[in-house]
């Protein structure tokens, strides 16, 4: 990759299972990742954040958990599993999430900045991508939805 970032096998085996939604049991949904992080290790491989995840039916808003794991100061990455009404039917879709905030340190919105190609190369079938520089701009889920195009 030009930019050095590499992406860890478990960056791709996480989303390929969060895309795929089919489970036979209830207890199989509820190992299910509703949202994860993804941060950069010190030899340039993106990898998920420990401890940066929320599972289906773990927390009642699991969106505004979600934001809440957004880090202050800092850029990160990140999937939301997001459920939404359009007018011709309810969607489930991935958003990929691109966390900048104004605050952050220049040399971490560069490194972050490079390595979202080598991301989203690796989650082959993405359809949504939000690049966010604020909490205003995620503040909720009907906010994120209208930006999918949703009639909440």
């Amino acid at each position: 990759m030009a930019s050095g970032m590499t992406v860890s096998d478990a960056v791709s085996k996480v989303f390929n299972h969060m895309k795929v939604r089919q489970s036979s049991t209830s207890k199989e949904v509820k190992k299910h990742k509703k949202s994860v992080v993804f941060c950069l290790s010190e030899d340039k491989n993106i990898m998920l954040e420990e401890g940066k995840e929320i599972l289906v039916g773990t927390v009642d808003d699991s969106y505004i958990t979600f934001v809440k794991m957004l880090p202050d100061k800092d850029c990160c990455s990140a999937l939301y599993d997001i459920t939404y009404k359009t007018k011709q039917k309810k969607e489930e879709d991935l958003v990929f999430n691109f966390w900048a905030p104004e605050c952050a340190p220049l040399k971490s919105k560069m490194i972050y900045v490079s390595s979202k190609d080598a991301i989203k190369k690796k989650l082959t079938g993405l359809k949504h991508e939000l690049q966010a520089n604020c909490y205003e701009e995620v503040k909720d889920c009907c906010t994120l939805a209208k930006k999918l195009g949703s009639m909440l």
